[in-house]
């Protein structure tokens, strides 16, 4: 399975008769291709686009006196890798020069405001998450995922819920983690929409933590093989979102936390006790929640707070035993 777009970055000579023998011919003859001149130059490059008659695209841009004196070159696509390229090593955006990486977000967006106007409307998420809506395996499934699903959140307007983490993104709070962030929504050409909503309640949780002051780090590995969600002032956190009751063997909202919580504490947190787990019910519909926080079920894990996010900013929960980190009147809590 393809992963988020990366660049490929060659050390070698190239030229336009090169760039149309070595990487022009070879996909025209795959899927039928033309070459044309980008919408964007890179400064201190020449660049070309290639456009597939199946819809895939490739950016590419050279130099012949890089940052060292030395040939430098960039492809960017979600088609087929042509041969010549095979064996050149990746970089994400950030890694790519400034210039480079500047020049392949502007075409992306460019081409997301033709395609996908809408989603392009609310900036900082589209380029956020660029890597992923024009992956190879995962643009439809992302697109459609945002289109359809309101990126998780029941009865809710797509655009309010897409606001709702472009405001955040806006913030900057995740820019050193796009790319381990962004992969995390999936590149594959199947829509699994809970598995993906799932993904961005580690958004959510950024948020929470965001709005409460906490410092965070996202995707901690940790010795005993396990990856926890984030790591808080020293405080490991680990997040989950109970399916709603409709889709899953538990029948009521209530069971679905306790089973849900159930089923992380034989996971990752029997070798990470101390960790904090949060319970996202951004899933659940109105009246699901108010059952849950009117019992307040028990979950086998503490500490644990249950919680529910809206896309008004709202957060509302409570607490299974003592929360060892300062949330303030970020959460509404339900007491």
């Amino acid at each position: 399975m393809a992963g988020p777009l990366r660049f490929r970055r060659s050390r070698e000579h190239w030229g336009t008769d090169r760039v149309r023998r070595e990487l022009l011919e070879p996909l025209d003859e795959r899927f039928g291709a033309t070459l044309t001149d980008p919408w964007f130059t890179p400064e201190g490059y020449q660049a070309r686009r290639l456009e597939m008659d199946n819809g895939d695209f490739a950016l590419f841009c050279w130099t012949h006196s890089g940052d060292d004196g030395n040939p430098d070159a960039y492809w960017l696509g979600n088609t087929e890798t042509p041969e010549v390229l095979w064996r050149t090593d990746k970089y994400t955006f950030g890694e790519a020069p400034a210039e480079v990486g500047a020049w392949a977000e502007s075409e992306l967006f460019a081409r997301l405001e033709v395609e996908e106007p809408w989603l392009a409307r609310h900036e900082h998420l589209s380029r956020f998450f660029l890597p992923v809506l024009f992956s190879k395996d995962g643009r439809e499934t992302t697109r459609e995922f945002f289109a359809d699903h309101a990126a998780g959140f029941p009865d809710a307007d797509r655009d309010e819920a897409l606001a709702y983490y472009d405001a955040f993104l806006a913030t900057g709070a995740l820019d050193e983690h796009r790319y381990t962030m962004a992969a995390k929504l999936g590149t594959s050409e199947g829509g699994d929409w809970f598995r993906m909503a799932a993904t961005m309640s580690e958004f959510t949780t950024a948020k929470l933590l965001t709005d409460a002051g906490l410092d965070f780090e996202p995707e901690v590995q940790m010795d005993s093989g396990h990856a926890l969600d984030f790591r808080v002032n020293g405080q490991l956190v680990e997040v989950t979102r109970p399916r709603p009751p409709t889709r899953r063997r538990a029948d009521t909202a209530v069971a679905a936390v306790r089973q849900t919580g159930k089923s992380k504490n034989d996971g990752q947190l029997r070798e990470h006790p101390n960790a904090l787990l949060l319970v996202d019910c951004s899933s659940f519909r109105d009246d699901e929640w108010r059952r849950v926080a009117g019992e307040r079920p028990a979950v086998a894990h503490r500490p644990t707070i249950v919680f529910r996010a809206r896309p008004d900013g709202s957060f509302e929960g409570y607490r299974v035993g003592g929360c060892p980190l300062d949330f303030g009147s970020v959460i509404d809590w339900q007491e």
